[in-house]
């Protein structure tokens, strides 16, 4: 097969494993059920919900494992914890497997948070790997597909299960181990690294699919709306997203279809000079031998016809035969631009990756706590959880879009922007937006304005920090580099979560509840004030770093 369409499949492939990937956003739709029939408290309900993201604690076994096995078992093992992590919970749901103690739930629900760091890290090795010259591009479009799995589930479960909330939370859990699974057999043969010697920029095809992410995207926040949400039906609308997921296939089999006809023209063009040729020598008396024909290659004769030179057809040809390589890391060869290439034992020796691990803490993981806690913030304003919820939930969507667009258009211009600048950027309006929630406003609109914008600039940071690994510490340790540097959402979701508990708990009334600006009062405050001293960090990295992204941008002016 050509190697332009394995490259594009593989692109698809990825996003539809970041789709149903997000699996963790499941959890709030059968907790209640776990509290039920454990007959367990608040706090150790909330202790469940950290267990998810300490499977994090754990995510550097995948990028070992990375390292030394091919994509697709990594993928199917990553997936086949997925499948007993939820899916022994959903036995125990349904009464199949009984007198699970809270430890056993505990584990197996970690089990399942660490499932998603191995299908993540089979996504972003494949994707930096093979498309080296637009890795942030393609990071951003096919992580954003990643913040739609909470609205692929909930789609399917409102076809299947419409009313019964005992149900439904069945089919959530059922759903998160089966899905994954099926989708990772299905996409397995075809995510794999394709070893190339040089990567062709394909401007045309990331428009596209750049358009389709955009309309899908677009779609799922109309059919968050209930006043949209109720035009369509639950099988149409499943339906609709199942053809928007579809659509990205059209790109490979269109580059592949214009390969096969570039490859017959040529074939054509090729015999056409052989012809001529051997017409010349017969008319003018030459004898013509079996070897002249033969000795005169594709590649002379298209040095003739339209400038080509030999040596880019023996690139082509090197492409061309490296598809068949093995998919294992070590043995790709790419254009990457990087500071250094370092393990994650002389990784935890630099500063740089100290100073983005609490960067990265009081930015993407701060807002991953935000999110968290929407349900009693809203509850607290009397606000409706669920609207923004679904507001955090598109705008962080198309936030991790923005950065993808920006380096698409910078790169253009051969400008290549600094990450840690970008990050600053990007910090300032969210700790600004933690302390417009302190203000007093009947309305809610600086609610919402607030969580829009938190939800886009973690969006954003997010997405960037997966180039933002690879240019600091390299790619051939990326695996085991970015789970490390993850390590840092569960110790935040576990500090972060409790103070804000704490905090709360001091304000609540005889039922238990809080109402009012004082429930998260310090603690907006508390969390404003670190992502500050977050964007004085990466300042100080951007100050660290600057030498060599000036370097990079004087090469792309003399290119």
């Amino acid at each position: 097969m050509p190697r332009i369409f394995l490259q594009w499949l593989s692109l698809v492939a990825i996003i539809w494993l970041q789709s149903i990937n997000g699996t963790n956003s499941n959890f709030p739709a059968y907790s209640s059920q776990f509290k039920h029939l454990l007959s367990i408290s608040q706090i150790q309900l909330n202790n469940l919900a950290f267990a998810s993201d300490a499977g994090k604690l754990f995510g550097w076994l995948s990028g070992s494992a990375a390292n030394y096995l091919p994509m697709w078992l990594v993928l199917i093992l990553g997936s086949s914890l997925g499948l007993i992590g939820y899916g022994v919970q959903y036995l125990f749901l349904i009464g199949r497997v009984s007198n699970l103690s809270y430890g056993a739930i505990f584990f197996l629900v970690m089990l399942a948070g660490n499932s998603i760091c191995w299908i993540n890290t089979v996504c972003y090795l494949v994707i930096i790997r093979n498309f080296p010259l637009d890795n942030q591009l393609a990071i951003g479009l096919t992580g954003s597909y990643q913040g739609l799995s909470a609205k692929i589930y909930t789609d399917i479960v409102d076809v299947v299960y419409p009313c019964s909330n005992v149900e439904r939370a069945r089919a959530y859990l059922f759903l998160s181990s089966v899905l994954p699974l099926t989708v990772s057999v299905i996409v397995a043969p075809v995510v794999r690294v394709i070893n190339t010697v040089k990567t062709k920029r394909e401007e045309v095809a990331f428009i596209l699919i750049l358009i389709i992410t955009t309309v899908t995207g677009a779609f799922a926040i109309m059919g968050s709306l209930g006043s949209a949400s109720s035009l369509l039906s639950p099988f149409t609308g499943v339906v609709v997203m199942v053809a928007l997921l579809l659509a990205p296939l059209t790109i490979p089999l269109g580059l592949g279809l214009r390969h096969q006809i570039g490859k017959l023209a040529e074939e054509k063009i090729h015999i056409e000079e052989t012809n001529s040729v051997s017409m010349d020598k017969t008319e003018s008396g030459v004898t013509l031998d079996i070897s002249d024909i033969i000795s005169e290659s594709p590649s002379e004769s298209f040095e003739l016809s339209f400038g080509y030179t030999s040596e880019k057809m023996n690139g082509d040809q090197q492409s061309e035969s490296s598809t068949s390589g093995d998919d294992k890391i070590s043995e790709t060869n790419e254009i990457s631009i990087v500071m250094e290439e370092i393990g994650v034992k002389v990784m935890l020796r630099r500063l740089n990756f100290w100073l983005y691990f609490f960067v990265y803490l009081f930015a993407v993981t701060l807002g991953l706590v935000f999110f968290n806690n929407l349900g009693q913030i809203a509850e607290s304003r009397g606000r409706s959880a669920s609207s923004l919820v679904s507001l955090s939930s598109s705008f962080g969507f198309f936030g991790r879009l923005v950065p993808s667009i920006v380096d698409y258009f910078v790169s253009r211009r051969k400008y290549m922007i600094s990450r840690p600048a970008f990050v600053v950027a990007l910090m300032v309006p969210t700790g600004a937006a933690f302390f417009l929630l302190l203000v007093k406003d009947n309305t809610g609109l600086w609610l919402y304005i607030s969580t829009a914008t938190i939800g886009v600039c973690t969006g954003a940071v997010s997405s960037i920090s997966v180039s933002l690994t690879t240019e600091l510490f390299g790619t051939k340790n990326f695996g085991v580099n970015h789970n490390v540097l993850v390590i840092n959402i569960p110790i935040g979701s576990f500090l972060f979560g409790y103070l804000a508990a704490i905090v709360y708990r001091k304000e609540v009334n005889a039922k238990g509840k809080c109402f009012g600006m004082e429930c998260y009062r310090n603690t907006f405050i508390l969390w404003g004030t670190l992502c500050f001293i977050g964007t004085f960090l990466a300042l100080i990295l951007y100050a660290r770093t600057r030498k060599f992204y000036n370097s990079q941008r004087s090469q792309g002016n003399r290119s």
